[in-house]
């Protein structure tokens, strides 16, 4: 059986394509018609493969790579072994990303798992429902009552989208995603399983009752920001739940009713952000880490994996600051 291909084959380039792509300088001129035609880890690549190496910790893998060239900083590349072109940059990590923008573009942004070209037969969309030029919806998607979604954006497979949600411009909605009570922004990637706008756990509880808070909220979510799959993010009940602007969202993360995040965070894989926690601007919430309710974390902050915050955080800092382990700077290692 043969393996098949999940995303179209780049074609070859020359190492002067490849830095021009990477914006970076071949150390070697005399190596520029030489062909890459394919990107890989410093391990994992071979004579066909561009890498890259920015942090020391991996120095023993730089010393031993097969590839045919390696995008690296001017500090390092006297370790380069001499079989690999140099290619230097002042941010390495950077120019491989632009050039496997370049050859991989079509994994960017999720497209139709199938295919489709507008929106398939078994799909129901209400007839009141908005859609502009260049929408696609998969199979089995539901569009209810007075949606709206913007032009070149991707529904698919299985989605559920509630009455009067307003999907912006160059959008990704992952299969078996649910959506409602939501405004959401132009460019903003959804991956498999997310649900948007479902109720909180907002209850008084007592002896033998719980009262049930009506959340009459919405969620917005501005801009350029991506959801890992697994997501949940409730809406509002006193207030509408916020992402800002940027934001990247890791797999399976919570987040809860009345929560702000602000823009440009990152919030790491499992963590959970309470009800009414507010997050600042560029705030780094590491992998499994959590927020409790009515919590305010200023600008800036940076989580370490794990950790619980109970308790309000001003801005510009590390916690906990005891570990460390946030502090470390594997880039700046040298290489022995």
């Amino acid at each position: 059986m043969a393996q098949p291909r999940f995303l179209n084959q780049p074609p070859a380039s020359t190492l002067v394509d490849v830095a021009t792509m990477a914006q970076a300088h071949l150390v070697d001129a005399s190596r520029g018609s030489q062909r890459i035609t394919g990107i890989a880890s410093l391990a994992e690549a071979g004579p066909i493969h561009l890498t890259f190496f920015d942090n020391g910790k991996f120095a023993a893998e730089l010393r031993s790579t097969l590839a045919g060239a390696c995008l690296i900083s001017e500090r390092f590349e006297a370790a380069v072994p001499a079989h690999v072109a140099v290619l230097r940059s002042a941010d390495p990590l950077r120019a491989f990303i632009r050039v496997a923008t370049e050859l991989n573009g079509d994994a960017l942004r999720p497209r139709s798992w199938f295919g489709i070209v507008g929106i398939a037969a078994s799909a129901v969309v209400h007839p009141t429902a908005r859609l502009e030029d260049g929408v696609v919806v998969d199979p089995l998607a539901v569009i209810g009552p007075g949606v709206e979604i913007g032009a070149d954006t991707v529904i698919g497979s299985g989605v559920i989208i509630g009455a009067n949600v307003r999907i912006g411009r160059g959008c990704s909605i992952g299969p078996a995603s649910s959506i409602q009570f939501a405004l959401i922004g132009n460019n903003v990637v959804l991956q498999s399983g997310c649900h948007i706008g479902q109720d909180g756990y907002g209850f008084a509880f007592g002896p033998d009752v719980a009262m049930k808070l009506p959340h009459g909220g919405r969620v917005l979510i501005q801009n350029d920001v991506e959801a890992g799959a697994g997501t949940s993010i409730n809406r509002g009940s006193l207030r509408d739940t916020v992402i800002g602007e940027g934001s990247k969202i890791d797999n399976q993360v919570r987040i809860g009713h009345d929560a702000s995040i602000g823009r440009f965070c990152r919030l790491g894989a499992q963590s959970g952000v309470a009800g009414s926690a507010t997050l600042g601007d560029r705030v780094d919430l590491g992998t499994a880490s959590q927020v409790r309710s009515h919590v305010r974390i200023g600008d800036r902050v940076k989580v370490v994996p794990a950790s619980v915050i109970d308790h309000d955080i001003s801005a510009d800092r590390l916690l906990p600051q005891a570990t460390g382990v946030a502090q470390s700077d594997p880039a700046g290692e040298e290489l022995n």
